[in-house]
């Protein structure tokens, strides 16, 4: 059963209302026309269809004095922005912005601008049109074409930089997903004629989408500045157009990433580097975001993957091309299998949401549900709403009533908690008159079971990876809607509603906590929508598997509480970060405390040892494993990767250095770093260093060296400073391995801010 036999393909508020199959692309075609790029009978086609630009207004009086040519059509309803004005062209839309901006003092991006105007034209069209990519096929069907370059560095440098004049391009890799291969060496190829080679080949195998790791940061950028030093267009559109690219910044968590977005008309562009973060922003388990830990990480790696270190690059292509040809064609075919992990999710709701793939993968969730809305509500043709004004409200309810080890220990949590209340108690977003935003859900939570059902019953793996993907997504949808209803950005947002789904939660996870007190369970960590607790000592696993039956007898209707999994030892340290043992002796560790970017990598080594004697009944041996680790550093054991660190640039290296003048903040080694260096550091960047000197009390920012310079036949790390940090770590855990016992720490979480 192929996926689109699944009937919630046929849900139009869901999948859109023209169900045009094997749409791959959508571009605006000059100024009144979109060209749909279509795979039929295994070959690209393409369709012209009219364009007429869309801005929506909340008075006809704003288009005075307009010498423009506009066609307005009135919405129903009351809600504010209830008129839809068309121009015949992309050019007198924006013109019209202008306009618009100018008279009301406000711009189409402020919530309050009583205007909207939607900067891109594709999702412009697949707002009005109701199509959406990719009906039709399944993931294999994409073409899907992986990148990668290899460049030389010059003697004396640190990075290579594409303005250098003795700096080039040595390698290109490509791969695609029929498993064709080539790489172009710069010994064979000079750097002109390897760069029209590769647009050559971009045409001639035709991908509907582009990979490659850290493409729009490194590589692209790369490309495109030897391309313009050599006077050789990037010709890679499926019009014939040429690479384009323009500065863009993307929020990932607590992050900034400053980049150059690239565009290929016809076709997408997927940065796998992006995928990764996107994908630790939940689950925070990587170390860090290069190819190689990635792919390690996931168990993409071949056991005869060749492996080159950063500097030793053009080393390799001056003495031994052949290794580093090979090494890029790795890299090609761990980005493929890292892209096909990945991607699944985004190809899915590609299908559902009205953006280009490619923007798919970059808008965050709450703005994808507005587009939901936005789609229905034109649709009908209904008057729209402006967002509803931000407000600050407490969010879910967490607690550590236990610290230090726990044995015996069960976890549960409530399944999709705040959809299941919202749907429970009907709080939906008062603005939405049509009543989009329950059905969307309800459908929603109807579609998951059904896909996990196919998934289940699916006759092939690639089947059931398809489905999986569905369901997956459809997971995380559900459990975006509340944090919608706190978006400030969207325009059928409220705050009000979103307070008391959070107030809803908080009541009911607290009466589950109470109930299992009132039974002797001791309750260990409680975040938000579920937690972990000990049943009475003398309460068996038979006896305790039926205690939680009776607690889910107990909880109101529409409340589905899940057994999710036995573990013989915990180890709570604080709120939200623990270390599990589960039943396959596996040792799970959770929580930016204990899984830090900010520790480096013989911190979190010595922790996961020290946990796991902790967990298994062996504390007694936790000095011996310290006194280990301190004779290891003593004998320059250890590799640099062990004791550096990597830090990510939040802000640009001039900024920070004026900030350091002024006093406003104090110096820090990988600034400092970054401005001695020759590469045009961003922010977003990362950077790895290890601290020199003698002594534990060194001034870190004075005494740092870059990883790449540390020497193992001369090795000068600062072995004090280390064991010092050994130590400070042992301190801090040691009245834990003591013995543990029942705590009192409790906070209700910031409500969502949205994306």
């Amino acid at each position: 059963m192929r996926l689109g036999a699944l009937s919630l393909y046929e849900n139009a508020l869901l999948f859109g209302h023209d169900a045009t199959p094997r749409l791959v692309a959508v571009e605006r075609a000059g100024e009144s026309e979109i060209c749909c790029y279509l795979r039929e009978g295994g070959r690209l086609v393409t369709r012209r269809l009219p364009f007429s630009p869309f801005l929506l207004l909340a008075s006809t009086d704003l288009l005075k004095g307009y010498a423009g040519a506009a066609d307005v059509e009135a919405l129903a309803g009351e809600a504010p922005l209830r008129y839809l004005a068309r121009v015949p062209g992309w050019g007198e839309a924006l013109r019209l912005r202008a306009h618009l901006q100018k008279g009301s003092g406000k711009t189409a991006a402020a919530p309050d601008a009583p205007y909207r105007f939607f900067n891109d034209p594709v999702h412009q069209h697949l707002l009005l049109s109701g199509q959406t990519l990719f009906l039709g096929l399944a993931f294999e069907d994409l073409r899907r074409l992986q990148l990668d370059i290899e460049t030389y560095c010059a003697s004396g440098f640190e990075f290579p930089n594409a303005e250098r004049e003795s700096d080039r391009i040595t390698a290109v890799a490509l791969r695609d997903s029929t498993g064709w291969e080539r790489v172009l060496s710069g010994r064979e190829w000079d750097e002109a004629s390897m760069l029209r080679e590769v647009s050559r080949e971009l045409q001639a195998r035709d991908p509907d989408i582009l990979e490659g790791h850290n493409l729009f940061r490194f590589d692209l950028p790369y490309l495109e500045a030897r391309a313009r030093r050599h006077a050789v267009p990037l010709a890679w559109g499926r019009d014939g157009g040429a690479l384009a690219g323009h500065p863009s910044r993307l929020q990932v968590a607590e992050r900034t990433i400053t980049y150059t977005k690239y565009e290929i008309a016809g076709r997408h562009v997927v940065d796998t580097w992006m995928l990764a973060n996107f994908y630790d922003v939940a689950a925070r388990e990587l170390e860090g975001y290069g190819l190689k830990e990635v792919a390690r990480h996931f168990g993409l790696t071949s056991p005869d993957r060749v492996t080159i270190p950063a500097h030793r690059a053009s080393w390799y292509f001056d003495h031994d091309p052949e290794t580093l040809c090979r090494y890029a064609l790795d890299d090609v075919r761990e980005t493929e299998a890292l892209a096909a992990l990945l991607s699944r999710s985004y190809f899915v709701q590609a299908q559902i949401f009205p953006y280009s793939y490619q923007n798919v993968v970059l808008r965050g969730t709450a703005t994808k549900i507005d587009a939901l809305l936005l789609r229905e509500y034109l649709r009908q043709r209904q008057a729209i709403p402006l967002p509803g004004p931000a407000q600050p409200f407490a969010g879910g309810y967490t607690a550590v009533k236990y610290v230090g080890v726990a044995r015996s220990v069960l976890h549960c949590d409530v399944a999709s908690l705040y959809p299941s209340l919202m749907l429970k108690d009907g709080l939906f977003p008062r603005s939405d008159t049509l009543g989009v935003f329950p059905v969307l859900l309800t459908d929603l939570r109807a579609f998951r079971l059904e896909a996990k059902a196919a998934a289940r019953a699916a006759p092939t793996e690639r089947e059931r990876q398809g489905i999986e993907a569905l369901q997956a997504t459809f997971k995380v949808l559900i459990n975006s809607f509340y944090g919608y209803l706190g978006f400030a950005l969207g325009h059928f947002n409220d705050f009000d509603q979103a307070k008391r789904v959070a107030a809803a939660g908080r009541a009911l996870i607290r009466q589950i906590v109470a109930w299992l007190e009132r039974r002797g369970c001791q309750v260990i960590e409680v975040d938000t929508d579920g937690l972990y607790f000990m049943p009475p000592p003398t309460v068996g696993e038979a006896e305790a598997e039926a205690l939680v039956e009776e607690l889910i007898r107990t909880l109101p209707a529409g409340i589905t509480l899940e057994f999710d999994g036995r573990y013989p030892a915990m180890f709570s340290y604080k709120m939200k970060n623990y270390a599990l043992l589960d039943e396959a002796d596996r040792l799970i560790i959770r929580g930016s405390g204990l899984r830090s970017r900010g520790l480096e990598l013989f911190q979190r080594r010595w922790m996961e040892e020290m946990f796991r004697l902790a967990l298994t009944g062996e504390r007694e041996k936790v000095p011996a494993l310290l006194e280990r680790y301190r004779e290891a550093f003593r004998r320059h054991e250890f590799d640099v990767e062990m004791f550096m660190k990597t830090e990510t640039l939040q802000e640009s290296l001039e900024s920070y250095r004026e900030k350091v003048r002024q006093k406003k903040r104090n110096p820090a080694a990988a600034y400092e770093l970054g401005l001695k260096a020759e590469r045009p550091y961003q922010p977003g960047d990362q950077i790895s260093y290890y601290v020199t000197g003698r002594g534990r009390k060194v001034k870190v920012h004075e005494h740092g060296r870059l990883a790449a310079e540390w020497d193992p036949a001369h090795p000068d790390e600062n072995v004090e400073y280390y064991i010092g940090k050994l130590e400070e770590l042992h301190a801090k855990f040691l009245p834990f391995l003591q013995g543990g016992g029942p705590v009192a720490e409790e906070a209700e979480a910031a409500g969502p801010e949205g994306d």
